[in-house]
């Protein structure tokens, strides 16, 4: 399958065969990496990596996975350059995309991102906005695949914030790929109609569903509980209000008992805050399949970048 010079901006933009395959290839990269064996795929690419919000996954596995492939990742930081301050978005990615072979982005904005995709004129690759955060759906779908051996006919719990950057890319890549996708969360917090709409849309091509929900007890039958922080980066002001809208949305023992399975897994994108939306006793059980997806996020990383800009 031919992905070369492709952006990676949301899981809208591929079909499930497209994700299939980067799936598969983030597998094959993933085991030769056991085996001790790098490649060169992107020997003499240069690729920028912008970070308007800090972080310890992104940014390590888009470094990683470029020195592994035999690239030169730069990083700059929002203090390193003038991206929509003292020159405009599209300005930048004029700039960057003269020097540079394939920019990765992350920040706040979502219109940043594609601002950068439509002026760069190379690869452009979303590392997390406001609105969608790809490259880690990617990561929770090879960790779901290497933990029951199949995607389709899954049943996935998302409880918390229905309405965060997490909760609408897990319900993009859920319903493309035929997982049963059910959001638990307080009504304000749901997310956005025209997006539930387009992703029933996709559901009904992959035969899967989409349910959302205050009621706790469709957890049950369950093969994966996700959560993700009550409040995302920049919302902190609304931490006390947050917590006590979502208290009952908490992954506990009893919510990971009210599945009546013993296969369930449980999923965070990290950072946790524990004894918040996730309890310690939970993270720290032996379903809590995390730093699998944490390291996942390195392989599928590499995958999305040998595939849209590797020779």
């Amino acid at each position: 399958m031919n992905l070369k010079g492709r952006n990676f901006i949301t899981l809208k933009d591929y079909s499930a065969e497209e994700i299939s395959y980067l799936l598969d290839l983030s597998a094959e990269l993933k085991e030769k990496k056991k085996q001790g064996i790098t490649g060169n795929s992107l020997k003499g690419k240069n690729i920028a990596l912008i970070f308007e919000k800090p972080s310890t996954r992104t940014r390590c596995s888009f470094v990683v996975a470029a020195v592994d492939e035999g690239a030169h990742p730069e990083y700059l930081g929002k203090d390193d350059i003038q991206l929509g301050h003292k020159e405009s978005v599209e300005d930048t990615a004029k700039v960057l995309g003269r020097i540079f072979d394939g920019i990765e982005f992350r920040g706040f904005q979502h219109k940043t991102v594609e601002d950068l995709a439509k002026y760069a004129g190379v690869p452009v690759w979303n590392g997390l906005t406001d609105d969608d955060h790809p490259t880690q759906i990617l990561a929770d779908l090879l960790t779901m695949k290497e933990h029951f051996g199949y995607l389709k006919g899954l049943n996935f719990v998302y409880a918390g914030d229905g309405r965060n950057n997490m909760a609408n890319s897990l319900m993009i890549g859920m319903s493309k790929m035929g997982v049963n996708f059910t959001i638990l969360a307080p009504e304000s917090l749901w997310p956005d109609k025209e997006l539930v709409k387009l992703c029933k849309e996709y559901a009904k091509e992959s035969k899967s569903t989409i349910k959302i929900t205050e009621d706790i007890d469709l957890a049950k039958d369950a093969d994966v509980i996700y959560t993700d922080v009550w409040c995302s980066m920049g919302e902190e002001e609304k931490a006390a209000e947050r917590i006590s809208l979502l208290k009952p949305f908490q992954v506990n023992e009893g919510l990971m008992n009210k599945t009546g399975k013993d296969t369930t897994i449980f999923m965070h994108c990290l950072p946790a805050v524990k004894g918040n939306e996730v309890t310690e006793e939970v993270f720290d059980s032996s379903a809590s399949v995390v730093f699998d997806e944490a390291e996942n996020r390195m392989h599928t990383i590499k995958a999305v970048m040998v595939a849209t800009l590797g020779e």
